[in-house]
C-alpha cells in the first residue's frame, strides 16, 4: 500500500498536523510561516504548500521527511492554493493583493502574477487543468483563467462572499460556498454560468466534491455542520453535525471518507461518507482551518485479457497520469491509444492484424508504462481455391 497524508493547517499555532489516515493518529507536527491558511498536496505527494498569510510566503514540505525544504516569496496575504492536475505548477492565490502568482513547482520559482477580483480567496482547476476558477469575496464573483495564458477569461457572478470552490471530476461544474449568501452557488463551465444556487447553512466556507462526483459537501461556519448536496439534483440529502466552525473539507482518493478541520475546538471531524457519520474526532493544533489529502501514486499497470475471435484485446489500465494520453503497442505494432479518466485509470479494445500473434503489450504515457504478456490465437491460413 502506497503512503497517504491528511494535512492539517494549524492557524493559531503556526504548525501543520500530518494525520495517517489508516489509522487517524497524527503522526507529526511541523513548524510553518505566520498564520497559515490554505493548504494543497501535489498530486504525486511528494510535496505540500501551505500559504503563510502573514508572512507573505509558502513553506515547502517534504511529505517523505515532515521537513520545510524551502520558503517561497509570493503577493500580498496568500490564502489559497491547488496544484495543477499534472503537477507542473501551482496557482497561489493572494487576499490582500488582489493577484495570484503562479509557481514553477520544479524550481519553487514565481513564474507569472494574474490580477484577479478584490480579495480572491481560493482556487479550483479543471481536471485538464486547461482552466482555474478562483472566487473573490469583495467582488461576488469568480475569475476564470486560461492557464496557457495566464489571462483572466471570464468573470462569474455569484453569491455574496463567495469563500470556497471545488470542481467536479468531470470538470463540468464547479461549487461555490457563498459566506454572506448561506448558499452554494453551481457553474456550469461550459458556457460559465450559475445554473443553480442551494440553500446551505449559516456561513459556509468550505467545499469539497466526492471523487466520483456525486456529492457537494459544503462546511457551514456558525451551524457546526456540513450540508451534503447530490449533484445530480443539487438538492440537500443530509446535514452532518461536526465540530465547533468548521473550516474546510477533503476527501481520501476512494471517496470513503472526509476530513474536516473545526477551528473553534481545534479538532478534525471524520466523516464516513456511506453512513455520513462522523466515527472519529481527531485533536490538532491550535484553530485548525485548512485540510488536504494526497497518497503516493501505485506504479502504473495494465492487464489484457483476449476476447471474440481471439483476434482482439481488451487493455485496461491504472496509476497513468490522469486525463492523458495513453499509446497502446503489441511488439512494434502500435494498436492505438486511449484516454486516462482523472483518477489515471483507462479501458479499450483494440483488432490486431494477422501477422502479430502475440508478445509483449505496453501501455504509455509520457515517462509513465506497464507491460503485460499477450498470445492471441493464429490467423487461419487461407486455403487456395481452383475452378475449372
Amino acid at each position: 500500500m502506497t503512503p497517504c497524508y491528511v494535512v492539517v493547517v494549524n492557524n493559531g499555532s503556526d504548525t501543520v498536523s500530518v494525520i495517517d489516515p489508516t489509522t487517524n493518529i497524527v503522526t507529526g507536527t511541523i513548524g510553518v510561516g505566520g498564520d497559515p491558511q490554505g493548504v494543497a498536496i501535489a498530486p504525486d505527494a511528494t510535496i505540500a504548500y501551505v500559504m503563510n498569510t502573514q508572512t507573505d510566503d509558502v513553506s515547502v514540505i517534504d511529505m517523505a521527511t515532515n521537513t520545510v525544504t524551502s520558503t517561497i516569496t509570493v503577493g500580498d496575504t496568500p490564502i489559497g492554493v491547488a496544484f495543477s492536475p499534472d503537477g507542473t505548477f501551482a496557482y497561489v492565490v493572494n487576499d490582500g493583493g488582489g493577484t495570484v502568482s503562479v509557481i514553477d513547482t520544479a524550481t519553487n520559482t514565481v513564474t507569472a502574477t494574474i490580477a484577479v477580483g478584490a480579495n480572491p480567496y481560493n482556487v479550483a482547476f479543471t481536471p485538464d487543468g486547461a482552466f482555474a476558477y478562483v472566487t473573490n469575496k469583495s467582488d461576488n464573483s469568480v475569475s476564470v483563467i486560461d492557464t496557457a495564458s495566464n489571462a483572466v477569461t471570464a468573470t462569474i457572478a455569484v453569491g455574496a462572499i463567495p469563500f470556497g470552490v471545488a470542481m467536479t471530476p468531470d470538470g463540468a461544474f464547479a461549487y461555490v460556498a457563498n459566506f454572506g449568501g448561506n448558499s452554494v452557488s453551481v457553474i456550469d463551465t461550459a458556457n460559465n454560468t450559475v445554473t443553480t444556487t442551494v440553500t446551505v447553512g449559516s456561513f459556509p466556507v468550505g467545499v469539497g466534491v466526492t471523487p466520483d462526483g456525486t456529492f457537494s459537501y459544503n462546511t457551514n461556519l456558525f451551524d457546526n455542520t456540513v450540508s451534503v448536496i447530490a449533484t445530480a439534483t443539487n438538492t440537500i440529502t443530509t446535514t452532518i453535525g461536526v465540530g465547533s466552525q468548521p473550516m474546510a473539507v477533503a476527501f481520501t482518493p476512494d471517496g470513503s471518507t472526509a476530513y474536516v478541520p473545526n477551528r473553534a475546538d481545534d479538532t478534525v471531524s471524520v466523516i464516513d461518507t456511506a453512513t455520513t457519520t462522523v466515527t472519529s474526532t481527531i485533536t490538532v493544533g491550535d484553530s485548525p482551518n485548512g485540510v488536504a489529502i494526497g497518497c503516493v501514486p501505485a506504479p502504473p499497470a495494465v492487464n489484457a485479457s483476449v476476447i471474440g475471435d481471439g483476434r482482439a484485446v481488451e487493455v485496461s489500465g491504472s496509476g497513468f497520469p490522469p486525463n492523458s494520453t495513453v499509446t497502446v503497442s503489441l511488439g512494434s505494432v502500435t494498436l492505438g491509444t486511449a484516454t486516462t479518466d482523472g483518477t489515471g485509470q483507462f479501458s479499450a479494445s483494440f483488432t490486431v492484424d494477422c501477422g502479430v500473434d502475440g508478445g509483449t503489450l505496453t501501455a504509455s504515457a509520457g515517462a509513465s508504462s506497464a507491460s503485460t504478456e499477450v498470445a492471441l490465437t493464429t490467423c487461419s491460413p487461407v486455403s487456395p481455391r481452383f475452378t475449372g
